[in-house]
């Protein structure tokens, strides 16, 4: 099983780049489970056909006990495993602790052991990468880290404050940075500036996703490209950049 967690600021397109990253996945023969870890839970809708799946920490507001894994774990598309974390209350409680609570909860569930994805894809907020927000990096959840970022200067910001965050639990056999995916926006010049922002942290770019107008046709239905233009050349480059991520390794395992 490979671990892998995405960051990135707010509003970037991490969470379209996660779910059409989990659908290229799931169609070549991998078991895989996406887990968003933002408050606002909204990472998943793109597999469940824009259907908001319940939260971790809503059925742990709702149930208390008995809870079991179907509760928490939603079939989404091609038989992803879909999870939100949730968050907390509006105005009461910390959403980084609400992250912790639901990755302890699918822990002691035993999620893993009892779906068996091959890759598990971990979708997180990356504006402030504190707290729970930190989690899977430092705890053992991921083997690596991977940054969404445009070449806009406040997502560039983001993916040093998350290098910088990598960086600070190396040595602790915690996860790697492995690379930026690089979002367009269609700025002057953003790739020169996402290359540039790559080398001062010390990595590179694994992926370079253009603007297209199919993405948003495709989530008009709650759907990713890869569902709803399986023959385009956008779902071509996710399905490039999310052979990279699994590599070598694990695809002949999967095999």
């Amino acid at each position: 099983m490979k671990k892998v967690a995405i960051y990135g600021k707010g509003g970037i397109g991490k969470s379209t780049t996660v779910s059409n990253l989990s659908a290229a996945l799931s169609m070549e023969g991998f078991r895989v489970m996406q887990i968003g870890c933002d408050p606002k839970a909204d990472s998943t809708r793109n597999l469940t056909g824009g259907r908001s799946i319940r939260t971790v920490l809503d059925v742990l507001r709702e149930k208390k006990t008995a809870i079991q894994l179907e509760d928490l774990v939603s079939p989404g598309f091609n038989g992803i495993f879909c999870v939100e974390a949730g968050g907390p209350t509006p105005g009461i409680g910390c959403a980084g602790r609400g992250i912790i609570a639901a990755f302890e909860k699918l822990e002691e569930l035993r999620a893993y052991e009892t779906y068996r994805p091959d890759i598990v894809l971990y979708d997180v907020l990356g504006d402030v990468v504190c707290g729970g927000f930190a989690m899977p990096m430092r705890e053992g959840y991921a083997d690596e880290v991977i940054i969404v970022s445009s070449g806009e200067m406040m997502a560039l910001y983001a993916a040093y404050n998350i290098a910088q965050a990598v960086k600070n639990f190396a040595g602790r056999d915690y996860a790697s940075l492995s690379g930026i995916i690089l979002n367009r926006r269609n700025i002057e010049n953003e790739r020169a500036l996402v290359e540039k922002a790559a080398t001062e942290i010390g990595t590179c770019i694994i992926g370079d996703v253009p603007r297209c107008s199919l993405v948003q046709d495709a989530e008009e239905d709650g759907k990713t490209v890869l569902e709803k233009f399986p023959s385009s050349e956008m779902s071509g480059i996710y399905r490039a950049v999310s052979n990279i991520i699994v590599g070598e390794q694990i695809a002949a395992e999967a095999s």
